[in-house]
């Protein structure tokens, strides 16, 4: 099977298009979602790219001011609307509900095996993995205090996120990701009882910045210049971490290697390779920076700890996120069966926040696996034609 290559420049189209509007206040659990075939409504937002984002007020309103235009254009044209989409897929939708409604849920406090083994003895973390969740990576303020769902609220949650993902309107997106079988929806995902990724602070929230951590991110404000255009943009890095987020599922796919001396990571995006020693060797000098850091692996019982520093200073959090090239991320990655990795977080960084935080999430195993291709080739067109956009979008903005 072949899927289109990803497009950077426009790769968060498909999250300012369009949401299917779930009912969750009438929602029922198992087959009463199943049976469902209303297609609600879908809206568009307009005019917010994350080009605009650290404009002045008057030039962000130039920027997608025609996007309203270009949607009823692409409607017009495309062979699907949002209501005959979802109904080709309506099978595959309440496969996926029932799945989750009957199936396994990720429990954090449940009890665990040993992990599988390597023929040498380390716990085996070898395989094909998916950095998926429909999880929020902070607390909602509406579920303040309430760190873990119920069963059934993890369901109702996980049916939401699946509504929600499965509604994309192909007339608003570079790719509609369901046509080729990459949809999050269409992955071995399971629900989850945590209510966010973030599970330190105890508030399920990301720690206040420092000044000197805010007065950067203020200074980083995504721009529309050349120098301001990000390295996943230019295809010099796969936006991919570390540490990992969780992503659409093409983004999401990462590849782990096993050898006694070293674990080596591949992501899709990119096709980045961090190669991770295992030996007691010493952290990188300070005046090595790679741009994925340097990365130094052991083994604590069943988990495989990963500290990661001397960042590059220009990687794509530490300019985009006010974050200082001088974090220390710790990465936890422990097998829980066969079918199942978790995959834990802490960063810290007292030149950014004010204290450590922390966020975990599972990853399943990609079925079928194998990474595919990415062929990186927007820089070919994608950042001459923002800059001439922007350039003609600024012209505007004088005469008027």
């Amino acid at each position: 099977m072949v899927y289109p290559t990803s497009c950077i420049g426009c790769r968060r189209i498909f999250q300012v298009a369009l949401f299917l509007l779930i009912g969750i206040a009438n929602w029922a659990p198992s087959s009463a979602i199943a049976q469902r075939t209303t297609v609600p409504e879908t809206t568009s937002t307009t005019g917010s790219s994350s080009a605009a984002q650290g404009l002045p007020a008057a030039e962000a309103a130039l920027i997608n001011q025609r996007s309203q235009e270009t949607l009823e254009t692409a409607r017009g044209v495309s062979p699907h609307t949002n209501a005959s989409s979802i109904v080709q897929f309506q099978d595959q939708i309440n496969a996926a509900v029932e799945r989750a409604t009957g199936g396994r849920i990720w429990d954090p406090m449940a009890p665990r095996d040993p992990s599988p083994r390597t023929p040498w003895g380390d716990p085996d973390l070898g395989g094909y993995w998916l950095a998926v969740s429909y999880v929020p990576m902070e607390r909602p303020d509406e579920l303040a205090g309430k760190s873990l769902y119920t069963r059934e609220e993890a369901i109702e949650a996980f049916a939401s996120g699946v509504f929600s993902d499965a509604s994309v309107d192909p007339a608003t997106v570079h790719y509609d990701w369901k046509e080729w079988g990459m949809g999050s929806w269409q992955s071995p995902m399971i629900p989850n009882l945590r209510t966010s990724m973030i599970v330190d602070p105890p508030d399920g929230k990301r720690p206040a910045f420092t000044a000197e951590g805010r007065a950067r991110f203020e200074r980083q404000a995504r721009v529309a210049t050349v120098e301001s255009r990000s390295l996943l943009e230019r295809c010099i890095t796969g936006n991919q971490g570390p540490p990992r987020i969780p992503s659409i599922r093409n983004y999401g796919e990462s590849q782990i290697i096993q050898t006694p001396e070293h674990v080596v990571l591949m992501t899709q995006v990119n096709s980045e390779i961090r190669i991770i020693p295992l030996d007691d060797r010493p952290m990188a000098p300070d005046n090595v920076r790679p741009w994925l850091g340097a990365s130094r692996g052991y083994w604590e019982g069943e988990t495989l700890v990963v500290e990661t520093t001397n960042f590059h200073e220009d990687i794509w959090w530490t300019r985009n996120r006010g974050v200082s090239p001088n974090v220390h991320v710790t990465e936890r990655y422990t097998r829980i069966d066969d079918g199942l990795l978790l995959y834990e977080v802490t960063s810290e960084d007292p030149e950014t926040w004010e204290v450590p935080w922390s966020y975990e999430m599972v990853w399943p195993k990609m079925d079928p696996p194998g990474l595919f291709e990415f062929a990186c080739h927007e820089m070919n067109y994608g950042l001459i034609n923002v800059m001439r956009g922007v350039r003609t979008r600024a012209a505007e903005n004088a005469a008027e």
